[in-house]
C-alpha cells in the first residue's frame, strides 16, 4: 500500500521579531554595504528581495561582512517562519563566517532558546549542514533526540523529526533507548504529520 502524502504543515506568520530582523539587516546593509544597498518597500517581500540582492544570495558573489552581521543573520535565519526562504540568511552567514561557526551558533540557540527559536533552528539546520562536521553532527543528533522526547511543543517536534536519525546505529549506546522512545511518541501522537513522518523515516532510516 502506498504511503499517503504527508499533511501540509500549517503556515507560520512572520511575527514582530522577524520583521525587526529584516529592518536591522537592511540598516546594516545601508551602513556597511552602501554600494550594494537597494531601495526596499515596507512589505516583507520587498525587504526580502532587497536583502537577497545586497547579500549576494546564491550568486556566488557574497560580500565580506563585518561582525555585526553575524548575530543579525543568525536571528533572521532562526526567526524566519518559512523553511525554504530562511536559506537566504543561512547561505550568506556561512559564506562570511564559516559553516562551523554557523552550526555552533545554531546548536547554542537550540540549547538555550525558546521553543519558537528551537523550532527555527531545526528549520535552518538543514541549510547550515550542507557541509558537515562529524563532531557537530553528533552533537545535533544527541540534542535533537533529547529535545524531541522531552519537549512536548508540537512545532518543535514537527521541525525536529525530519532531521532526527531513527536508526539506533547512528546513536551512542547511552542514547539508544531514546530512539525507541522517539519512535513511540511519534507513532502514538495525535498529530497526523508526526505519525506519517515517522513511518517514512523508519522505513528508510538513511
Amino acid at each position: 500500500m502506498d504511503t499517503p502524502p504527508l499533511p501540509a504543515l500549517p503556515d507560520r506568520a512572520a511575527d514582530a521579531g522577524f520583521r525587526r530582523c529584516l529592518a536591522d539587516l537592511l540598516g546594516l546593509v545601508r551602513t556597511h554595504l552602501p554600494a550594494r544597498a537597494v531601495e526596499a518597500g515596507e512589505g516583507e517581500e520587498d525587504q526580502r528581495g532587497a536583502l537577497r540582492k545586497a547579500l549576494g544570495y546564491l550568486d556566488s558573489d557574497y560580500p565580506d561582512l563585518p561582525e555585526p552581521f553575524f548575530d543579525a543573520l543568525l536571528q533572521a535565519a532562526v526567526l524566519d517562519p518559512d523553511p525554504s526562504l530562511n536559506r537566504q540568511f543561512v547561505e550568506p552567514l556561512k559564506a562570511a563566517f564559516g559553516a562551523r561557526r554557523t552550526q555552533e551558533a545554531l546548536l547554542h540557540t537550540f540549547a538555550t532558546g525558546t521553543n519558537p527559536e528551537r523550532a527555527g533552528v531545526a528549520r535552518a539546520w538543514y541549510w547550515a549542514t550542507l557541509e558537515t562536521f562529524e563532531d557537530l553532527e553528533a552533537r545535533w543528533n544527541r540534542a535533537a533526540l533529547h529535545e524531541f522526547v522531552a519537549n512536548d511543543d508540537l512545532d518543535v517536534r514537527r521541525c525536529v523529526l525530519p532531521l532526527l536519525p531513527l536508526d539506533p546505529a547512528d546513536h551512542p549506546a547511552e542514547t539508544k533507548p531514546l530512539v525507541d522512545a522517539a519512535i513511540r511518541i511519534a507513532r502514538t501522537h495525535s498529530d497526523a504529520y508526526l505519525r506519517q513522518r515517522v513511518e517514512l523515516q523508519v522505513a528508510d532510516p538513511g
